[in-house]
């Protein structure tokens, strides 16, 4: 089972690991890219980051850390805020970002329902 029921997507972040989303498409006038959106545990609080990349992978290459920001001044993602509670953070990236609540995965896990995506032929709606 890939996604995290709510009870598990909150555990991994108490515990200090990282939670992730794959959205989809993203666009640029030149490039086209996917997004997706990570909460990490920090000092701070929880961190919801934003990341809109190039999409330069396949069924060969599927690691979104990898892959180039679409906007090079957003290499690390565009942060949209920072809480202290693993259920805001969450709603804060699906009010924000558009996640899904029951589309959560760990960390470095989200290269897998980018793999679909590719596999389903980079649909520019949702599909997921």
């Amino acid at each position: 089972m890939r996604y995290l029921v709510e009870a598990f997507a909150v555990g991994a972040l108490k515990r200090g690991q990282g939670i992730e989303q794959f959205l989809g498409r993203a666009a640029t006038e030149n490039l086209i890219g996917v997004r997706w959106v990570s909460i990490e545990p920090t000092r701070r609080g929880f961190v919801v980051t934003l990341h809109e990349v190039e999409d330069v992978g396949g069924d060969h290459f599927c690691d979104l850390l990898e892959f180039p920001p679409l906007d090079p001044d957003d290499e690390f993602g565009q942060e949209l805020g920072a809480v202290q509670e693993p259920l805001a953070a969450m709603a804060l990236a699906e009010g924000q970002a558009g996640a899904v609540h029951d589309r959560w995965v760990n960390a470095g896990v989200a290269g897998a329902d980018y793999l679909d995506y590719v596999r389903a032929g980079r649909p520019s709606h949702d599909v997921f």
